[in-house]
């Protein structure tokens, strides 16, 4: 009985991480050649869509994927690769709210107020890949992050019939960018669990044109 036990077991963790491999390549592969890091590079398109973070860290200290995100979009704007932002994440409470915090540390970083778009619904990368779709009407994107998230909602994108590229902000090698860097394939598996649920953002709303 132990032996069938553990023969169960170990086909259903092969099973698993051959799961977790496929979907991983499938959505990396889907992404080749569509990030950059290069600003030089990258293709110009009128809205770039950063995705959302918290600037803190569970014990309080910066968060340094934020403080990228912020740096590549500064970046971007700066060399004429996008006229307008998107910004894209969770506002859950009156006590946690992304968009706003991302746009006040973007005005002091010099970009304007009035090109700067909220979108307060951005609750998970579903969700912000199909509201720049069908909510802000754009057709095309570039979207910023780190690079393993900007394949991910690059995949999610062509889903929804949205054309985007990736800028990839600057990523983090320390202890914390491990337990990302493990949750992301993870999170990669639930991608193709959403598409067979047809899973559909937690909130829809009245388009907004950004112009």
């Amino acid at each position: 009985m132990l032996k069938k036990i553990l023969k169960i077991s170990g086909l259903l963790l092969l099973a698993l991480i051959l799961i977790i491999f496929t979907c991983n390549s499938i959505i990396s592969s889907t992404a080749e050649d569509k990030t950059y890091t290069d600003v030089a590079l990258i293709p110009a398109n009128r809205v770039g869509l950063v995705l959302g973070t918290s600037n803190r860290l569970t014990n309080g200290s910066p968060n340094p994927y934020y403080t990228y995100r912020i740096n590549a979009t500064k970046a971007l704007y700066n060399a004429g690769k996008i006229k307008f932002i998107l910004v894209s994440g969770d506002n859950g409470s009156i006590y946690y709210n992304e968009p706003d915090t991302f746009k006040k540390d973007l005005v002091k970083a010099g970009i304007p107020e009035e090109v700067i778009f909220l979108d307060y619904a951005g609750f998970r990368t579903l969700d912000s890949m199909f509201r720049a779709k069908f909510i802000f009407g754009l057709d095309d994107v570039t979207v910023i992050s780190q690079k393993f998230h900007n394949e991910r909602a690059i995949y999610i994108a062509k889903q929804k019939g949205l054309k985007a590229i990736g800028f990839n902000a600057k990523d983090v090698s320390t202890s914390q960018g491990l337990k990302v860097q493990t949750r992301e394939y993870l999170a990669r598996v639930k991608v193709f669990i959403d598409m067979i649920l047809n899973t559909q953002p937690k909130f829809y709303g009245t388009a907004i044109e950004i112009k």
